[in-house]
């Protein structure tokens, strides 16, 4: 099974080079299911909205995770009370609207998705790793529930996110990182089969500062009084995330490729 996650996608930029990029990578690289971080991909740079949303879907995305931006579109609220495929991180207070996980059947297949967020300098939110137990607790490959286990940590530091690799090493079939909009090259399978990425980088314009208009970015850095509130960089963007090959019978990785296409990075497809 080849299951395919892209990274923050960023503003109008990212949005097109999914909509232009992401049927046919799915169609030459045979995939058979798709995740991808929205949370930035109002025009704004900050959110997400319905159109966009349904438009990740008709691009091939079968769900759409979050993080720290997820309520920062008003249309979101709405989307997660009304979509089981749009995810918010599962350890927001419990008051929030829609689910942080979901059970998934595509192909004969349950794919289980879980989005994570971590607690250092992110918005306050629930012990990650006390949520993250409790998860393993209920779902285990191959017990019935859950062919494949895919998560997203959505946070700002490594140690968190290696941490974490390692409490589901064995128990997932990947977990990889999101937020900090720089794809790391240590994407690896674990001692114990589950593949792993850091961070999966962003689907945006990466000339740019992490997404945004780099010369505006600039002028708040040096504290010029003419600087704009960020807005994102609209340059053409490259398409940001790992392609893993699962066992059908394990549920554990395989194979993992990272898939950078488009834009001013080197490619990697």
């Amino acid at each position: 099974m080849n299951i395919l996650i892209l990274g923050d996608v960023v503003g109008p930029a990212g949005v097109k080079a999914v909509k232009e990029k992401l049927p046919k990578i799915i169609k030459e690289k045979k995939v058979d299911f798709v995740i991808l971080n929205g949370e930035n991909a109002a025009d704004s740079g900050r959110g997400i909205t319905k159109k966009i949303f349904e438009e990740f879907l008709k691009a091939g995305a079968d769900v759409v995770t979050t993080g720290n931006h997820v309520w920062d579109h008003k249309d979101a609220e709405d989307i997660a009370s009304k979509s089981q495929k749009f995810l918010r991180p599962l350890n927001l207070p419990k008051d929030s609207p829609g689910s942080g996980e979901g059970i998934f059947e595509k192909n004969g297949k349950k794919f289980i998705v879980l989005n994570l967020m971590g607690n250092v300098f992110m918005k306050k939110c629930d012990d990650v790793f006390v949520e993250a137990k409790k998860f393993i607790e209920r779902f285990k490959l191959g017990n019935g529930k859950a062919d494949f286990i895919i998560v997203d940590m959505h946070g700002e530091i490594t140690s968190e996110k290696m941490a974490m690799g390692y409490l589901f090493d064995g128990k997932a079939t990947m977990v990889v990182g999101t937020h900090t909009h720089v794809p790391t090259s240590d994407h690896r399978i674990m001692e114990k089969g589950t593949a792993y990425q850091t961070d999966l980088g962003m689907s945006g314009d990466y000339n740019s500062v992490i997404g945004m208009n780099k010369d505006n970015s600039l002028k708040k850095f040096l504290k010029d009084s003419t600087a704009e509130n960020h807005f994102p960089a609209l340059g053409e963007a490259t398409i940001s995330g790992l392609l893993v090959t699962a066992d059908d019978k394990t549920g554990l990785a395989k194979k993992v490729q990272p898939i950078i296409l488009g834009g001013s990075l080197q490619e990697r497809v």
